[in-house]
C-alpha cells in the first residue's frame, strides 16, 4: 500500500473511532514529517504559492461583522502584520466578514506580491459579481485578488444555477484582476458537486475530527475533498477547531488537519497575538 493511501485511510477511520468513542486523542495517528506553519505550498494546479496557514479574519462572521473585525482595522492589522513577521502569507477575507479595510491597511505596509489574498462573494448573476469584484479590489486596496470564492453555497445543482456567477470570474480571471477561484460550501451536496467541477480549482471546506459545523461526518467530508484533490483541485481547510469548539482541545485538532494528507493550507482565524503565536507554535510542534 503507497504512504498516501495508508495515511488517508488511516485518518479517515480515525474520525470514524472518534464519532463512536471518546478515545479519538489516544487514537490518533503520528503526523508524517516536520510542518510549519511558515511552510510555502503550491495550491494545486493554481501556480499559486503561500503559507500552510491563513490568517482568518471571519470567526463568526456575518453581516459585515465577524470577532477579528472587532478588533478595530488598526488591530487587526496589526495581527496581520505580527503573522507576516512570522511567515504567514496568507490572508482570509470575505465581504461577510467586513475585514476588506483591515486587509487593505496591513497590505499597505507589505509587498503585495508576496500575500495571498482570498475573498469571497455571496453574488450569483453576472452582473453582481462584476460589481463585487470591482468593489473588492478598491476596498482591499489592490489591482487583483489571488483567490475569489462563492461564499456558502447550498444548492446541490449550484454549477448551473450560478454559471453566469462563475462566467463573470471566468472573465475576471482572464483580466488578470483574479488568479484563481472556487467555493465555499455548507452543505454535502454542494461540497460534491464542486469536487466534480472542472471549475473550481479552490475548494474550501470546514474540516475537524468531532463533525463540529460540517457539511457531513469527518469520513464523508474527507473522502470529497479528496476526490477534488486527485482532480487538481487545491484544498484549503476551515473551522479547523470547529468554531470554537475544540479550542480546549487545539493540539487534536491540528494533528488531525496535518495527519490527513490532504489539506493544501488551512485558515484559523486568531484573535489575539499571543494566540496567533500559540497556533504557530503548536504547528510546528504537531509532531510530537
Amino acid at each position: 500500500m503507497r504512504r498516501r493511501d495508508f495515511l488517508a485511510k488511516s485518518a479517515m477511520g480515525v474520525a470514524g473511532t472518534w464519532l463512536g468513542s471518546k478515545s479519538w486523542a489516544e487514537a490518533i495517528p503520528s503526523v508524517a514529517g516536520k510542518f510549519g506553519a511558515a511552510d510555502m505550498v503550491s495550491l494545486g494546479q493554481t501556480g499559486i504559492k503561500t503559507s500552510r496557514l491563513a490568517c482568518g479574519t471571519g470567526t463568526v462572521g456575518v453581516n459585515h461583522h465577524s470577532n477579528q473585525s472587532a478588533l478595530g482595522v488598526q488591530g487587526l492589522a496589526d495581527l496581520l502584520l505580527q503573522g507576516y513577521d512570522h511567515g504567514l502569507r496568507f490572508f482570509d477575507t470575505a465581504d461577510s466578514y467586513g475585514t476588506h479595510p483591515h486587509v487593505a491597511a496591513a497590505l499597505k505596509k507589505l509587498p503585495r506580491e508576496k500575500i495571498t489574498v482570498m475573498s469571497k462573494s455571496w453574488k450569483r448573476d453576472a452582473a453582481g459579481m462584476r460589481a463585487d469584484i470591482d468593489r473588492f479590489r478598491k476596498e482591499l486596496g489592490t489591482d487583483y485578488i489571488d483567490i475569489l470564492m462563492m461564499h456558502c453555497l447550498t444548492d446541490d445543482d449550484w454549477t448551473e444555477k450560478c454559471r453566469p456567477a462563475m462566467d463573470a470570474i471566468s472573465e475576471a480571471q482572464e483580466k488578470g484582476i483574479v488568479r484563481a477561484h472556487g467555493c465555499s460550501c455548507h452543505t454535502i451536496g454542494a461540497l460534491r458537486a464542486a469536487a466534480k467541477s472542472p471549475w473550481v480549482q479552490v475548494m474550501l471546506s470546514r474540516v475537524n475530527p468531532i463533525g463540529s459545523h460540517m457539511d457531513a461526518d469527518p469520513v464523508t467530508v474527507v473522502a470529497t475533498l479528496r476526490a477534488g484533490r486527485q482532480s487538481g483541485k487545491a484544498i484549503v481547510g476551515m473551522k479547523i477547531l470547529g468554531q470554537g469548539d475544540m479550542r480546549s482541545r487545539v493540539d487534536e485538532a491540528l494533528k488531525y488537519a496535518l495527519s490527513l494528507d490532504l489539506l493544501h493550507t488551512f485558515t484559523i482565524g486568531a484573535e489575539n497575538r499571543k494566540e496567533q503565536l500559540d497556533l504557530i507554535n503548536r504547528i510546528g510542534a504537531a509532531r510530537a
